[in-house]
């Protein structure tokens, strides 16, 4: 982002005022209060902190200052300086909290994070994540931090979202990190995942290529630009294992590394993911609008109350030996369930229907 005109913030406020956004309003963007707007576009930032930056005169649109009342016009060129939340300079607490370690050694560590885990601290889980789980783990030992992340997300060199479960590798060593991280960024590394998703295929493979942004008006979503002209390159390959007409097991390769990146593909595709609440997979997507079955759904929501999605394996090379490591997973037991669940159900289908 380029820098705010220096003469509207002081030496002192330019300390605290780091937290950039550079954003161009969309072409059809309806006249809307800045305030509102920001407050809606900014991920986990409150309206409270949007009025202070503007009040320092750190909101520009245009280059020009402008006050709360503004409202943004299509095309408009937005700059933002906000003060970081107090919350964010806080160290990470550790915190003894059990950890599925898969693989140890004095570079890597590779566990399996449970679903309803939250990867790092952020406005709202300052505690309870699996940072604060590593911190206790490695007793003080520091971690190294990835280039242009914060402090609190030490040895992370990729994430899952709070719902998704499985396979991580944490970093312990500036080496490990680097390596790694160069890895993910030429895509070397293998991460293969299984998800339950509504309805039948027509194809048994495929692959989605689709641009993946921040959703225009929702700013807790992502979203696909199919027509590539926004958002980043994003590249998911599909296979579908098992195919039970209401549901599908399928395992997705990621090529990219995009926010939600196989919960907003697939709802493209219209096959979004089991009781995915962000992505609509908490509806019935297929299947009658009879009583009995809309029960039956329900249970199976109860079952696997998450989005039923795995990082099932993960393939990299070590970074200091040079080997190539492979870890594989199990299908956890609430998605096993569900799976099972499913399969009768459609067992019994076919039967009935046969006779």
């Amino acid at each position: 982002m380029t820098s705010i005109k220096r003469e509207l913030i002081s030496e002192d406020d330019r300390e605290d005022l780091h937290v950039h956004h550079h954003i161009i309003v969309d072409k059809g963007q309806q006249p809307l209060r800045i305030d509102k707007f920001l407050t809606n576009r900014l991920e986990k930032v409150s309206r409270n902190r949007v009025q202070v930056a503007m009040n320092a005169g750190a909101v520009l649109v245009n280059e020009k200052v402008v006050k709360s009342n503004y409202k943004v016009r299509p095309q408009d060129e937005i700059k933002v300086v906000l003060a970081r939340d107090p919350e964010d300079r806080h160290d990470v607490i550790p915190q003894d909290i059990p950890l599925d370690i898969l693989y140890e050694d004095d570079d890597v560590l590779v566990l399996q994070k449970p679903s309803g885990m939250v990867v790092h601290p952020g406005v709202g889980n300052r505690d309870g994540t699996l940072v604060n789980a590593l911190r206790y783990h490695f007793n003080q030992r520091k971690l190294p931090v990835l280039k242009g992340n914060d402090r609190d997300r030490p040895g992370l060199v990729h994430r899952l979202d709070k719902d998704t479960s499985g396979v991580m590798v944490i970093a312990k060593t500036d080496h490990a990190m680097t390596h790694l991280a160069k890895q993910f960024f030429y895509h070397t590394i293998e991460r293969k995942y299984r998800a339950i998703v509504w309805g039948g295929w027509e194809s048994a493979s495929g692959t989605i290529d689709a641009h993946i942004g921040r959703h225009p008006t929702e700013r807790l979503l992502q979203h696909v630009y199919a027509d590539g002209d926004d958002g980043k390159h994003a590249i998911t390959h599909y296979k579908v294992l098992r195919d039970f007409y209401y549901v599908s097991l399928i395992e997705c390769q990621l090529e990219t590394g995009r926010t939600h990146q196989i919960r907003v593909h697939m709802n493209y595709m219209n096959h979004p993911v089991f009781n995915d609440q962000r992505y609509g997979g908490d509806s019935i997507r297929k299947g009658t609008v009879y009583a009995k079955y809309k029960q039956f759904v329900h249970n199976c929501f109860q079952v696997c109350p998450r989005q039923a999605l795995h990082a099932q394996s993960l393939r990299f090379v070590h970074p200091s030996t040079g080997e190539e490591m492979y870890f594989e997973t199990d299908l956890p037991p609430d998605m096993d369930a569900l799976l099972a669940k499913w399969e009768n159900y459609f067992d019994n289908k076919i039967s009935k229907e046969g006779t």
